[in-house]
């Protein structure tokens, strides 16, 4: 089965203030870039959403990894739901993740991959918290381009019932994002924890 990432990046970073893609880390890298690099170490096909006109970060990536999201404006389910409607008609699932989620493993992902049943999605747990990535079968596929709005998929998780797996991870970096300028130096901050 083949299963890729759709990496959600065309926000406006509102609550950071300024482009939070661009941002450093501690180590000197960007957020983005340390995302992608993440992503990529997972050997899986990428694609990025992105606004249209984004230019800032077009070194960023890979020939053929944009996806350009006109609505992109009308929140991140709107983001997602014109991202999956893009994606390569072979992809037989996909894992959604966040732009500003720089902590996630690799093994992670690939444990997410391997969990994922045809007509299933696997949400990562993590102290008891659902985090992100999460991977859906293309049978979800139809629903996921119906999103509108800043909660993702969230609700389509939350009615799911046991077509959902719950997998327990070890790794915090699926609780943890960068919604403000002091979460880029505290390292490790939590994120909403719930999908979306």
């Amino acid at each position: 089965m083949t299963v890729g990432i759709l990496l959600l990046a065309a926000g406006r970073s509102r609550r950071f203030g300024s482009d939070k893609r661009l941002a450093c880390l501690p180590g000197g890298r960007p957020l983005l870039q340390q995302t992608l690099l993440t992503l990529r170490a997972a050997k899986l096909p990428l694609r990025v959403c992105l606004r249209p006109g984004d230019a800032r970060v077009d070194d960023c990536f890979e020939p053929g990894e944009r996806l350009v999201c006109p609505g992109a404006d009308g929140g991140m389910g709107r983001s997602l739901a014109e991202g999956v409607a893009q994606l390569p008609g072979h992809w037989q699932g996909l894992l959604v993740a966040l732009a500003d989620m720089p902590w996630v493993q690799p093994q992670t992902l690939e444990h997410l991959v391997a969990a994922l049943e045809p007509g299933g999605m696997v949400v990562p747990l993590h102290a008891g918290q659902r985090g992100h990535p999460v991977a859906f079968h293309r049978h979800w596929f139809p629903m996921l381009q119906q999103l509108q709005g800043d909660r993702g998929a969230r609700a389509l998780v939350d009615a799911a019932g046991d077509a959902c797996r719950r997998l327990p991870v070890v790794d915090p970096g699926v609780l943890r994002d960068v919604d403000r300028p002091a979460d880029l130096t505290a390292g490790l901050s939590p994120a909403g924890a719930d999908p979306g």
